[in-house]
């Protein structure tokens, strides 16, 4: 038998996606397959063959990151509204507006009002304030009509909700206790 038509050993066949890595001592690793359910991956797989996962995870992440940070950068690069830092007309109707505006908090600011705050968004919510302020809208229902949009925590006064009652009845539970606990120390103080 001549040489020549000899098959060669298994052992000896290279390994697909498969590789010798030095601090395992040699032995071979094997590359994630992508899925070929999906069907971007699918012809993927021909294009990228020996690209770690990782480093495409890693791309994807960025790439996901950048979709979601783009455009909240973007809104601070929008004119302001037309009535952010613009008075109304009518002299009552701005009184009406400018009373709400300071009842109701900056979310970006959290420590002023939006009168006050010259954060983008307190600029959007005065003119939103404003504008229904000057359609004859009342500002009890622009306060909850923000309240609905943004939650409680937009609104300076607290609502009475069956949520918020440990906050209103707290303080009067802790009187009552207070004073219990001190007349029966005044009256033992009395008897002695």
């Amino acid at each position: 038998m001549s040489n020549a038509h000899t098959l060669p050993q298994p052992n000896t066949l290279p390994q697909p996606h498969s590789h010798r890595h030095p601090r395992e001592g040699g032995d071979p690793v094997q590359h994630r397959a992508m899925p070929l359910w999906i069907p971007a991956f699918a012809g993927m797989r021909r294009v990228l063959g020996a690209v770690p996962m990782k480093a495409l995870m890693a791309v994807l992440a960025a790439a996901l990151l950048l979709t979601f940070v783009t455009p909240l950068a973007a809104q601070d690069l929008l004119p302001p509204a037309p009535y952010a830092y613009k008075q109304l007309p009518d002299p009552k109707q701005e009184a009406k507006a400018q009373a709400l505006m300071e009842t109701l908090r900056c979310l970006k600011c959290q420590s002023q009002s939006i009168a006050d705050s010259d954060a983008p968004m307190a600029g959007d919510m005065r003119h939103q304030v404003r504008t229904r302020i000057a359609a004859g809208e009342d500002p009890e229902a622009i306060r909850q009509w923000l309240i609905e949009r943004y939650g409680d925590y937009v609104s300076y006064t607290p609502q009475v909700k069956p949520i918020t009652w440990p906050l209103f009845g707290a303080p009067v539970l802790i009187l009552l206790v207070a004073a219990f606990l001190l007349r029966g120390r005044f009256r033992r103080g009395s008897k002695t």
